[in-house]
């Protein structure tokens, strides 16, 4: 029994002192449905294992041997056989009923409205592009990879001229987001945990995440008291020696803030023309020269 307190203390302790660490704070719509599906099976879970754990060591001390006491032959018992079997299976079939509801929710595909941000892994970064004025990414092929197109962007697709490829990764508040999420060497995984999402990077096998940012940078250092508070995507998959090293700042605005910066933003081809001279053929191709300079993104 005094096992089982001090280990009860133990567990206790050792929760409320990670917890911070182990329950980050949330800043995306879906990510409330994940916490409360995840605190809703600890909870469940936790009484289960608390009640054993007292019966066990219960059990264990009430029934130890004593010269006196005989063994009681105790065979089989149809009723109790059910009871602990339909009681844990019905618990299990609602918490696997609700995870499934919300993890339908959660992969549904993504509203019309929602704004497309492209994101590639490479060791040890991740690179990523928006949509101009069209709000079409255009074509990517492997063989056009070099130093300067890191993405492989095919040119001779007039939707590609106004794509952009910031240094940072913005997007608005309360706009859902889809993430198109792809890989150009080994297998990394996408994961932003303060908005609970994760998926995949597979090389030659497109991927996809969407969600809703609930909550600015702003907003996140206020509730966290940390003015220097950053969102973080980093690789959740080990794909390298520098696999640490690979990690990115998302930031995420106002709808006017994000606005005010993707109108700053350049068309990846405004800096480098060269790409659309060394076209085989790039008669029909323009650059739209009247918003040379800046791009902005349909809001």
């Amino acid at each position: 029994m005094l096992f089982l307190v001090i280990g009860g203390a133990a567990f206790i302790w050792s929760f409320q002192n990670a917890e911070e660490r182990i329950h980050i704070p949330v800043g995306s719509v879906h990510g409330v449905w994940i916490d409360d599906m995840f605190w809703l099976t600890m909870v469940v879970i936790g009484i289960v294992f608390v009640i054993t754990q007292i019966l066990l060591f219960y059990y264990s001390y009430r029934y130890q041997y004593k010269e006196e006491k005989r063994a009681y032959f105790f065979p089989h018992n149809n009723k109790l056989e059910i009871i602990w079997t339909m009681i844990p299976a019905v618990v299990m079939a609602l918490l696997v009923f609700k995870g499934w509801k919300t993890w339908t929710k959660i992969t549904d595909p993504a509203p019309k409205e929602a704004m497309v941000v492209e994101i590639v892994g490479k060791q040890f970064n991740w690179i990523a592009r928006y949509p101009g004025t069209d709000n079409a990414l255009g074509n990517v092929r492997t063989n056009l990879i070099d130093a300067t197109n890191e993405l492989g962007i095919d040119f001779s697709d007039q939707r590609s001229v106004d794509d952009i490829l910031p240094s940072e990764i913005h997007i608005p508040k309360g706009r859902p987001i889809l993430f198109k999420i792809r890989s150009r060497d080994v297998i990394h995984s996408f994961y932003l945990p303060h908005f609970r999402a994760q998926m995949h990077a597979v090389p030659g096998m497109p991927t996809k995440f969407w969600f809703v940012p609930t909550k600015t940078t702003a907003d996140m250092a206020t509730e966290t008291g940390n003015p220097d508070f950053k969102y973080e995507l980093v690789c959740n998959q080990i794909c390298g020696a520098n696999h640490f090293a690979m990690r990115a700042v998302v930031i995420v605005d106002e709808p006017e803030e994000f606005q005010k910066w993707m109108s700053t933003q350049k068309a990846f081809v405004a800096d480098k023309p060269e790409l659309l001279k060394n076209l085989k053929n790039p008669q029909g191709i323009v650059l739209d020269t009247k918003k040379e300079g800046t791009n902005k993104a349909a809001l």
